[in-house]
């Protein structure tokens, strides 16, 4: 689940304007818990079954997302590992996940796919690209065309090594791919060898739609959506005092 990007000297999770996290505190010294429909053992939210566990909705930020998010989940995997159930929990409405083969019919003029490789351009470039598409294909320069051409936004959730089979499928072939660019991970999970400029697939979500709002929607970041990055950030901060109190023994 994990993207390659370019860095940049920024720290990450810095800035960032999120909700409290009383309630994932709290949660955590209660430990564990059963999730109500698989009976899984688990910590704030089933993976398996995309519901909370130990909170409620009323306890967690709800986000509104400018456009639809799919995510393409690679059936190998680990539920547990991956981090694009966050976005679903977070933003239920706008985010649906899918696991491969299973890709819905997408209308390649009103959706890109986000991922590396030749002919991927910038996210400030890409409302453009859409919109030479779809005039190309309509023939017409009327002002009733240039319409907000972009209706959802794809994102593989796989392994580095695994995104292979996904990004080569003939369904996807057709989508204006985007890349990100100047960001770095702070994801705990780092794949041996590979750079930080590796995301993971929330923090991919997080930027693009950082990038969307200041450059296609033309509007100052407000930290509209650092809520996407609730429990991410919080994990982060756990995973760290396990590291740091590990280095004191």
């Amino acid at each position: 689940q994990l993207w390659w990007f370019q860095p940049e000297n920024k720290q990450p999770l810095q800035g960032l304007k999120l909700a409290s996290p009383a309630v994932l505190e709290e949660a955590q010294q209660r430990g564990r818990l059963k999730c109500s429909k698989c009976g899984g053992s688990r910590m704030f939210f089933c993976y398996t079954c995309c519901t909370l566990v130990g909170v409620t909705q009323q306890d967690i930020p709800l986000i509104k997302l400018p456009v639809k998010i799919d995510i393409i989940k690679h059936p190998n995997e680990t539920d547990g590992k991956s981090t694009a159930i966050h976005a679903k929990i977070l933003a239920p409405s706008d985010v649906t996940i899918y696991t491969y083969p299973c890709i819905p019919d997408f209308e390649k003029d009103k959706v890109v796919l986000v991922f590396p490789g030749p002919g991927a351009v910038s996210v400030r470039d890409m409302m453009q690209c859409l919109q030479d598409q779809a005039d190309r294909k309509s023939h017409s320069k009327a002002m009733e065309s240039r319409v907000h051409p972009l209706q959802r936004v794809v994102f593989i959730d796989s392994t580095w090594n695994q995104t292979n089979k996904i990004s080569t499928d003939e369904r996807l072939q057709d989508l204006l791919r985007v890349e990100l660019k100047m960001r770095k991970t702070c994801f705990w999970r780092h794949q041996k060898g590979k750079p930080d400029s590796y995301l993971a697939t929330i923090e991919a979500i997080y930027y693009f739609l950082e990038d969307f709002h200041k450059h296609c929607l033309a509007q100052e970041y407000n930290g509209e959506y650092d809520n996407l990055l609730f429990f991410y950030s919080y994990l982060h901060s756990v995973v760290n005092k396990a590291k740091t109190s590990a280095e004191k023994c």
